[in-house]
């Protein structure tokens, strides 16, 4: 074997973690690739006429006699300020040789195992947070990320590097000390370039090759935990390029893989609550990619465990961009609505999510085209079903009733809110097919989350009783988790059936009107409890609407 050849050699570096029950063999961080690496530069020395391969092989021998003698030895802040500076010395001789002899590999392979050896102990330091002020005084971080922008991929050093900042940021590890992880995300963003650093590397690596695929996770998880560490991270790291890498690597055309997996998990947490990111997405063409992604999923359900939360993320994806209404016109020309309404007859895993995704994209007056659009397309043919029973396999597939029959709710709702003219008068007529039995659904629904809603206000207000005869205060912050109480028992889908009984009411359709009065008063109800209901209850301001209906109605 020549040196070039051994440069160009990888060895099995396994998991990036142990695993809890693995054997020690499979860390990455022992002497395994060493010795791996060293049976490869066995051979016959007439191969080796430089003496390059042999006192390599001596090297590697005397590191691994070293490590089982230090291991021991107990690391304090003093041996982390020692090994810092040992690291700094032996990247900036390494760095000096490349530059001295480019052609020359040989000339400075050993200091190439020499930083190797030391960035592995290094990994040390990732247990003690309250240390990591060391690494920025002593200029180590940007010692770091140097070692990442090198030209060349292959060279050792550059996997263990991501590999160590990976094990640096750990979130866990960073809430640990809350000073030393902000000194260590401060250092690592002050270049302002680290997100565009980092996808660049991406770019490079070859993910048919084991080791660079690992590395590839390892880039993502470093960058999803600065990002749930600091969420403000999110536009700015979006912008540097990772969010169109997200989306090229989302679509690629390659089989299903944990790196996908990451992808879209990633892609999801960049979109909650940030209408830059959003927009940025729809920039990108990224809701026609969603939509190619997700319509894999119309006749066939995940095939795993792992591409069932992959096609959820996508889902969860499409709902945040949906609440951008830029992204809306995007998500209607790109004829989300009919793949949407197809999962929705297909009964298949994805029916569910797409169930939430129409009603994001059709609530309030930004989702009006898309409102008008589901009823051209004949979805009310699809949802009204939905709206009479709960399928039985959704049920199976864990989604809870009141999930489902809040999202029919709210899709209904916003129709009622947003069409005008022929279709609005085509939703409305289908309350009064079949004797009504929509009504009665509606009225069936309405008794059912008014019970519920009614059991958990009397708990409250007992609760409330017994605060106020132990001279407790009740404070802002309870009557939030009071407020939050009423919502899980049901209070928003209570609401919006309001919200429907007060427009059917109201059409001038007198059947309607009169089925809503008829069974309200059989069943012990009254306007006065819908006002109640609709009354300050709640933020959306088509509720307040509702209850200036209700006056008319009266």
């Amino acid at each position: 074997m020549d040196v070039g050849e051994l440069l160009n050699y990888q060895p099995d570096r396994g998991a990036k973690r142990l695993r809890a029950g693995d054997d020690d063999d499979d860390d990455p961080r022992n002497k395994k690739a060493g010795r791996e690496l060293a049976r490869h530069l066995e051979g016959d020395d007439s191969e080796d006429p430089s003496g390059d391969r042999k006192r390599i092989l001596e090297k590697l021998m005397d590191d691994d006699e070293d490590a089982d003698d230090q291991e021991g030895e107990p690391v304090d802040e003093s041996s982390v300020k020692k090994m810092i500076l040992t690291f700094e010395k032996r990247s900036y001789k390494n760095q000096e040789l490349r530059i001295k002899f480019p052609d020359t590999p040989g000339r400075f392979m050993e200091t190439e195992l020499d930083l190797n050896d030391i960035i592995q102990e290094m990994h040390v330091i990732a247990t003690m947070p309250d240390l990591y002020h060391l690494l920025v005084e002593l200029n180590a971080v940007h010692s770091l990320l140097g070692l990442l922008s090198h030209e060349n991929t292959d060279i050792l050093s550059f996997k263990d590097v991501v590999d160590l900042l990976q094990e640096l940021t750990d979130i866990d590890t960073l809430h640990e000390s809350e000073e030393g992880a902000e000194v260590l995300i401060d250092s690592l963003v002050s270049p302002g370039q680290v997100v565009a650093l980092l996808v660049q590397n991406m770019e490079r690596l070859d993910e048919q090759v084991k080791e660079e695929a690992d590395g590839v996770y390892n880039t993502l998880a470093i960058i999803e935990n600065m990002a749930e560490f600091r969420p403000g991270l999110c536009t700015e790291a979006a912008q540097q390029g990772l969010m169109q890498w997200l989306l090229k690597r989302i679509k690629a055309k390659i089989p299903f893989d944990a790196n996908k997996l990451y992808c879209s998990e990633v892609l999801a947490i960049l979109l909650q609550n940030n209408d830059s990111t959003r927009e940025l997405l729809g920039e990108l063409d990224g809701i026609d990619v969603l939509l190619q992604q997700l319509s894999v999923f119309k006749r066939h359900n995940p095939a795993t465990a792992e591409e069932q939360e992959m096609m959820e993320n996508l889902f969860d994806a499409m709902c945040s961009c949906l609440m951008l209404a830029a992204n809306r016109d995007r998500f209607l020309r790109g004829e989300g609505l009919q793949l949407m309404n197809l999962m929705l007859r297909e009964k298949k895993m994805s029916r569910t999510s797409a169930l939430r995704v129409l009603d994001h994209g059709m609530i309030g007056p930004e989702g009006s085209d898309n409102c008008h659009k589901f009823v051209d397309i004949l979805g009310l043919r699809t949802i009204f079903p939905l709206f009479m029973k709960t399928p039985k396999k959704m049920r199976k597939a864990g989604a809870a009733d009141k999930e489902h029959e809040e999202h029919v709710c709210s899709i209904i709702s916003s129709c009622l809110r947003n069409l005008k003219a022929q279709q609005r008068t085509r939703l409305l007529s289908k309350f009064t097919e079949n004797d009504c039995e929509k009504v009665d659904r509606l009225m069936e629904l309405h008794f059912k989350y008014l019970e519920a809603v009614q059991l958990a206000d009397k708990r409250i207000e007992g609760e409330k009783h017994d605060m106020v005869k132990r001279g407790e205060i009740l404070d802002d912050v309870m009557e939030d988790e009071f407020y939050l109480r009423r919502l899980d028992a049901g209070l928003f889908v209570l609401q919006l059936l309001c919200y429907i009984m007060v427009e059917i009411s109201n059409s001038g359709i007198s059947q309607l009107q009169q089925r809503v009065h008829q069974i309200l008063n059989l069943r012990g109800g009254s306007v006065k409890v819908v006002r109640h209901i609709m009354r300050g209850e709640s933020p959306l301001p088509t509720l307040l609407e509702a209850e200036r209906l209700y006056e008319k109605v009266k």
